[in-house]
Parts: C-alpha cells; structure tokens; sequence
C-alpha cells in the first residue's frame, strides 16, 4: 500500500508540524545545549520544565526512575490509564516486562526474518522497475507497519487505520502550538483505540492463535492473566511504538546514505557491517529525539534544583552525539564505532520492549535494499521536511536505475 502523510506547507511554519530546522538537522541544536546549559530551561517551555543534554546525565535520569519517572502525569497522548509497560515504574513495571520480554526476544523474533527479508523484496518490486520512489510512503510506512500486523494478527486490511490513529497521537495535524486542538484530536483518537482494542481482545480470549496479543492475552502474570484494561493499555503503546519509530529510522537512514554515497558503497561492497551500520545509524540520527518524565524525588544537576512534579525532557539524540561519550567525531558517521550503547531505544528498566523486532527491520531491509537498488539518490530540487520530536520525513523521493522484479523472492 502507499500511505499519504498528512498535509505539508513548508511555508506555514505555524500549521506544519514537518518543520526544515532543528528536526532536520539537530546536531548544532544538540552541541550547544551540552556546552552552553546542560540543564537548560527553553523560551516556550514552561518553568519547571527541563531539559537533560549530556550523555551521563541522561543516562542516570533513565536510570533512576525513582526520582525520573515516566508515568501517565509525564505524557498525556489520550490514553485512559497508564501504557503498560512504558508508564509504569520499578518495582511493579518488573512483572509486565517478565510476562512480555521473553514474547519479543531474539530467539522468538528470529524466526521472522525469512519472511521479513521476502516482504522488503515484495515491496521493491512494486517501484523497482520504474527507478523512482518516494521511499517514505512506499516503503518506510508500509515495511513495519506490515510486520507488525503479522506478528500481532491484527488485520492488514486495517493498517491504513491504524497509521492515521498513530499520526493522530504523535504528531495531530493541527496548528504548531496549539496544545488544546492537539489533546482533542488526542482523547478522540484514543476512544476510537480503545473501542477497536474491545473486539480484538474478545477475539483472542475466545480464539487464540500464535500472534503476539493471543500469548499476552493469555499469560500468566504472576498467577493470573492480564485484565482487559491492562491488554487495552499494552495495545495502545504497541500501535504507536510498532508504527512509528522503524519508519522514523527508515526515513533518516536512507536519507542519509543516499546523500553519502562513499558510506552507501561501503556497505553496498561489504554487507556483514549492515549491524554495525544499523547501530552507528541509529546513534547519529537518533529517531526519538527526546522523552519525557516527571521528578519525583528532589534532585540537583549541574547546581540546578529539580523539585518533585517538575517535568523533565531526557535529550536522547543529544546524549547519542556527545563527544565527551562517542569522542570528536561524534557527530560523524563511523561504521566502526562500538555505538551499541547509544540510546535510541531508550535505556535502564524502560528500555524499549521492541528493540530485537526493530533491529532485525532494519538489518534486513538495508541488506535488500542495497543488494536490490546499490545507488540511488534524493531527486533532484527535492526539500526534506523532518516531524521535531520523532524525526520522520513527510516525503522522500529517490532515483536510481530502474532493475528486475524478482517475484518477491529472496535470491
């Protein structure tokens, strides 16, 4: 399928959440909060509110969230109690990972890989052929949306649903700002989530199958089963996590090689550095810029007082180029690089439950796509317009020589 992005006006800076600036290329952005105020208060952000730059910093907020908590008062995005089991801190958040860790991990996502590595070469052969594509909407959106619906059994037929659900969330097409129109399009999205989660989760507690929600609707959390509420609130961050971050990486990925041809060749000539690649990618072009949490014990950083109720922003692309971590040429791309301890999955209890699915994604799709298309570039006179927060791009157009449709067979 191809999925068409909301709206862009690169003339409307007000109206486009898809903003050429800071999204597009955050690196300076980064490097002056480490340098100029580590802990820094911003125009526009409200007085309470701060923001965490450096790489030892953030890693103690992730790590503590007795005093840096990620619970439902950090982020309102419409849901009605807290995702499970992103909102819910030690020690409770410990059971919900130990019924869901071992569903998600890598011996049990390995064997997707066969049919994951024929899905990329299905959905080349449908532009492969005209040696163009706007490789956002008729890849990056369709690839993980696809495979998460597979390991979940929700309907394919859905996921054009569930695309405009999870772009209602994260980034609702109203104007820049406007925080009140934001929250309603929000908490109308979320009804419509819950509702649908209702019929699934019947569905799977009277007919389950081997997909993912059937093995959560049905496992033993210390003794007992998930309550519906909890299946709800589980399914509800699944949409948004299973949706969006692997097109953001997609998006900033392919981007980047196709305007660095000599790092695009190296892993063209040499396919074993793809993992290193994918780790070294999603260091430098860390997709989720930033999360958020809530202090809950009184805290001092860099002489700054944090007080209990303040609201915290946790840099992760700023901690994921810091010299000071990742040496002088961290705001390079260096295949190399031991980059593993970036935290584009996050980091500490709350690291993110998805990480196996999203690398094996991108292992698999950057080794296809260069074995299928080993050159390709942005069109020519093409802008890029990167969403801040999450850096997906609304368009991105690629040429390149037009090759053979293989059937959707891996050769």
């Amino acid at each position: 399928m191809t999925y068409t992005p909301p709206a862009v006006n690169p003339d409307s800076r007000e109206a486009n959440p898809y903003r050429p600036d800071v999204a597009a290329d955050p690196l300076a952005f980064y490097d002056q909060l480490r340098t100029q105020c580590p802990i820094a208060n911003m125009e526009g952000v409200p007085s309470g509110t701060h923001i965490i730059s450096c790489y030892e910093d953030v890693k103690f907020a992730l790590r503590h969230p007795e005093i840096f908590s990620s619970d439902v008062v950090a982020v309102d995005i419409g849901q009605d109690r807290p995702l499970i089991p992103l909102q819910i801190d030690p020690p409770g958040h410990a059971k919900y990972r130990r019924l869901m860790d071992p569903q998600l991990g890598p011996k049990e996502i390995a064997y997707l890989e066969s049919d994951t590595r024929a899905l990329v070469n299905d959905i080349v052969d449908r532009f492969i052929g005209r040696g163009s594509c706007d490789f956002h909407a008729e890849f990056s959106v369709p690839f993980p949306g696809t495979v998460f619906l597979q390991l979940t059994g929700l309907p394919l037929d859905d996921l054009e649903r569930f695309l405009t659900w999870k772009d209602n969330i994260i980034r609702p097409d109203v104007p820049l700002g406007d925080t009140q129109a934001a929250q309603e399009v929000r908490y109308a999205t979320g009804r419509a989530m819950y509702e649908y989660f209702e019929g699934v989760i019947e569905d799977r507690l009277t007919n389950p199958g081997e997909d993912v929600i059937s093995r959560f609707v049905h496992g033993d959390l210390e003794g007992r089963t998930l309550s519906r509420d909890e299946i709800a609130d589980v399914l509800y961050l699944f949409i948004l996590g299973g949706l969006d971050t692997v097109t953001s990486t997609l998006d900033c990925s392919i981007a980047y090689l196709a305007q660095h041809p000599a790092h695009r060749q190296t892993l063209v000539e040499d396919p074993s550095l793809v993992p290193a690649a994918v780790e070294e990618l999603l260091r430098l072009h860390t997709p989720v810029m930033q999360v958020m949490r809530v202090v809950k014990q009184e805290h001092e950083m860099h002489g700054v007082r944090m007080l209990p109720g303040d609201h915290v922003i946790v840099m992760l692309g700023a901690a994921d180029t810091d010299p000071a971590e990742f040496g002088q040429t961290a705001g390079e791309l260096h295949v190399g690089r031991d980059a593993n301890r970036h935290f584009a999955f996050g980091g500490g209890p709350h690291r993110c439950l998805g990480s196996h699915l999203a690398r094996l994604e991108l292992r698999v799709a950057l080794e296809e796509l260069h074995r299928r298309i080993p050159d390709y570039a942005v069109a020519e006179g093409a802008e890029l317009y990167y969403s801040p927060g999450i850096r997906e791009i609304a368009s991105l157009p690629l040429v390149f020589e037009p090759g053979p449709t293989l059937g959707g067979a891996a050769s």
